[in-house]
C-alpha cells in the first residue's frame, strides 16, 4: 500500500513558497516601498500643479490641462513597480501587468460583482434618487441607450474627469501600483488600510485651490479637508479590499466612478424625505446586505484563486482565500 501523502500544515507553507518564486522579504523592503508610494502619489498631484493658471479647477482649460499631465504620470506608474521590483529582488511568479491587476482571467465577473455588491451599498440612496427623479423607469432606459446622451457626456470635460479619468488614473496609480508593492511587506490586511493613507492625503491639495480663490472660511475649508480625508480613505480601504480580493482593476474603476456619480448620502436630505420611514429603512437594509455579501461577492475562486496580488506574500492570508 503507497504511503500517504504528507499535507502537514509547515508543507504546505513550504510548498506556497516555492510556488511564489521562493520570497523571502529583503531588508529594508518597507522603506523601499514605503517611499516608492510616497513619491507616486506626490508625482501624481504635482502633476496637476505643472500648469500655472488663475483659472479654477472646473474650469474646461484646467481640466484639460490636467488630463495631459496626469495621463503621462499613470502612463508611467508601472515603471515605480517595475523599479521597486529591481531594488528590492522581489521575484513575482505573475506578470508585471497582471500584478497591477491587468489580466483576462475572471474578467466577468470582476465586471459585474463588485460593482452589483456597492450599488447594494448605495440601496438608500438608490432608492431616494427613484423616489425623487421625474423620469420613469423606461424613459431613463430610453436614455441610456440614447447614442447622443453619451456623446454630451464625453464632450463635458467635468464627466470625463469625475466618471472616467478620475477613476482610472487613481485607481490605477493609489491601488493596482501600491498594493503590490505594500502587500509583500506589510501583508494584505495591513495594505488594505495603509494604501488609503496616500490615497486621503493626496486629496488634500484641493484645499489649496480653496484657499487661493477665497471658497469659504478657514475654519470651514479645514473641516472639509479632515472630512474628504476620511471619507477617500474608507472608500480607498473597500477599493483595496476588492483589489486583493478579486485580483482585478475593472471591479475598483467602476465602483470608483459609480461613487463619483451617486456622490456622498444625502442622508440629512432622508431625514427630511415625505417617505422617510421607506428611505431610511433603505438604508439601513443596504448596509445590513453589503456586510453580508461583502466576501460571497468578492470570492477570489470567481477571479481565478489565488489573486496575482496575494503570491506576493509568503504565507497564506484569510483575505486571499475563499
Amino acid at each position: 500500500m503507497a504511503e500517504e501523502e504528507d499535507l502537514s500544515p509547515n508543507l504546505l507553507t513550504e510548498d506556497m513558497e516555492h510556488s511564489n518564486g521562493g520570497f523571502v522579504p529583503p531588508d529594508g523592503l518597507c522603506w523601499l516601498s514605503v517611499l516608492s508610494c510616497l513619491l507616486l502619489a506626490c508625482s501624481y498631484v504635482g502633476s496637476l500643479y505643472v500648469w500655472r493658471s488663475d483659472l479654477p479647477r472646473d474650469h474646461p482649460t484646467v481640466i484639460k490641462r490636467r488630463f495631459t499631465s496626469v495621463l503621462i504620470v499613470s502612463g508611467l506608474s508601472p515603471l515605480f513597480v517595475w523599479t521597486w521590483r529591481e531594488f528590492t529582488g522581489v521575484r513575482t511568479g505573475p506578470s508585471l501587468l497582471a500584478l497591477m491587476g491587468i489580466h483576462l482571467e475572471g474578467l466577468i465577473p470582476a465586471i459585474v460583482l463588485p460593482l452589483m455588491l456597492t450599488m447594494v451599498l448605495f440601496l438608500g440612496p438608490l432608492m431616494q434618487l427613484a423616489m425623487d427623479c421625474p423620469w420613469s423607469f423606461m424613459d431613463g432606459i430610453r436614455v441610456a441607450l440614447d447614442p447622443w446622451f453619451w456623446m454630451l457626456c464625453f464632450s463635458d470635460m467635468r464627466w470625463l474627469r469625475n466618471q472616467v479619468v478620475a477613476p482610472l488614473t487613481e485607481e490605477l496609480v493609489f491601488r493596482a501600483c501600491m498594493l503590490p508593492m505594500l502587500v509583500p511587506c506589510a501583508g494584505p490586511l495591513t495594505a488594505i488600510f495603509t494604501c488609503p493613507l496616500f490615497f486621503g492625503v493626496a486629496h488634500f491639495h484641493h484645499v489649496i485651490e480653496l484657499l487661493r480663490f477665497r471658497q469659504g472660511t478657514l475654519s470651514g475649508i479645514f473641516l472639509s479637508a479632515v472630512f474628504q480625508f476620511s471619507y477617500t480613505a474608507v472608500f480607498g480601504a473597500y477599493t483595496a479590499f476588492i483589489f486583493i480580493r478579486t485580483g482585478h482593476l475593472i471591479g475598483p474603476v467602476l465602483c470608483h466612478s459609480f461613487c463619483n456619480y451617486m456622490g456622498f448620502p444625502a442622508i440629512s436630505a432622508a431625514m427630511e424625505h415625505p417617505h422617510r420611514l421607506t428611505v431610511l429603512s433603505s438604508y439601513l437594509m443596504g448596509v445590513l446586505l453589503f456586510l453580508f455579501f461583502l466576501f460571497p461577492f468578492t470570492d477570489p475562486s470567481y477571479y481565478g484563486l489565488p489573486t496575482p496580488v496575494c503570491t506576493l506574500t509568503s504565507s497564506p492570508s484569510s483575505l486571499c482565500l475563499s
